[in-house]
């Protein structure tokens, strides 16, 4: 039976883990209202940017580019975007997971991955995935550069026609407490991507823009910048959505660990009274038998 030391020790190690977990709960709120603040900023811009760009493909009879060609898709490029640490909950468990589903439901395909974070490196890495590039320590701190590479490796991989379609699977920040999973088709670009912005369109009116460029001009340099926008808002809303797992796991560590720390106080006690109360029936039975 555990003595009044081994309970001592064990609720002040729980403890000291209450006080990490607390601690780790107000770093990752602090992270995530610069997170959540980056990653709503991104969406009008990225909004607006696929609203153009649908435009400037509508004005063009049948646009020919590199990143609008359609192939029978038989040779898949997926992103993986997950965590870069654990202590997240289920944060990376069900974006691996989301990920599992859209590999098993491309079966019999030539399926090649970028992991972006390193949970989904080390993942996917165990199990016996082709990596086209990895990328990690990169959605702590989202930089434009880094979204901007990852951006110029699968376009190119597609301009050449090394692969057929690109898919990006990540955690899109709705809540603190709760997270979207989503697959998103990043190419070939589709000439009308977002059916519930091209419904918003048709109740607000279809904006017509005046372009000073020619068309196919314009939708050269306005294709890469779309793939560019997609890929950090994607990154912005996956850190976002981490940093929100990781904060509501740490609270509920935190409680949990006062739960336990509760009840092993009135355990402990418990254990004390009856040592107490054994040695007071000790003494008063001492004391009548020499009497």
């Amino acid at each position: 039976m555990p003595t009044l030391l081994d309970f001592r020790r064990s609720i002040r190690s729980v403890k000291n883990t209450q006080q990490i977990t607390r601690a780790m709960k107000f770093i990752s709120a602090a992270y995530l209202r610069k997170a959540q603040e980056a990653a709503l900023a991104a969406r009008p811009y990225a909004q607006e940017l696929a609203r153009v760009l649908r435009s400037t493909m509508s004005r063009i009879d049948e646009p020919q580019h590199p990143l609008l060609a359609h192939r029978p898709e038989e040779r898949i490029l997926v992103l993986v975007l997950a965590g870069e640490r654990g202590l997240a909950g289920a944060f990376n468990a069900n974006i691996l997971k989301k990920a599992n589903e859209f590999f098993r439901a491309n079966k019999g395909k030539k399926i090649s991955v970028v992991p972006v974070g390193k949970k989904s490196r080390d993942t996917l890495k165990r199990a016996g995935f082709q990596f086209v590039g990895e990328y990690v320590n990169v959605l702590a701190r989202v930089k434009f550069a880094t979204a901007r590479e990852i951006a110029g490796l699968v376009t190119e991989l597609y301009a050449k026609e090394e692969i057929d379609a690109v898919y990006i699977v990540f955690s899109e920040f709705k809540t603190v407490m709760v997270a979207n999973l989503v697959v998103e088709k990043l190419l070939p670009v589709e000439p009308a991507a977002g059916s519930e912005e091209t419904a918003a369109e048709k109740a607000n009116g279809q904006i017509d823009y005046i372009y000073e460029q020619p068309e196919e001009q314009l939708l050269g340099k306005l294709l890469p910048r779309y793939i560019e926008t997609q890929l950090l808002r994607a990154m912005l809303e996956s850190s976002a959505a981490e940093y929100a797992a990781r904060m509501t796991a740490m609270e509920a560590a935190t409680k949990n660990a006062g739960d336990v720390i509760e009840a092993r106080t009135l355990h402990m006690n418990k254990v004390r009274q009856a040592a107490i109360t054994k040695e007071i029936i000790e003494i008063v039975s001492g004391a009548s038998y020499g009497a």
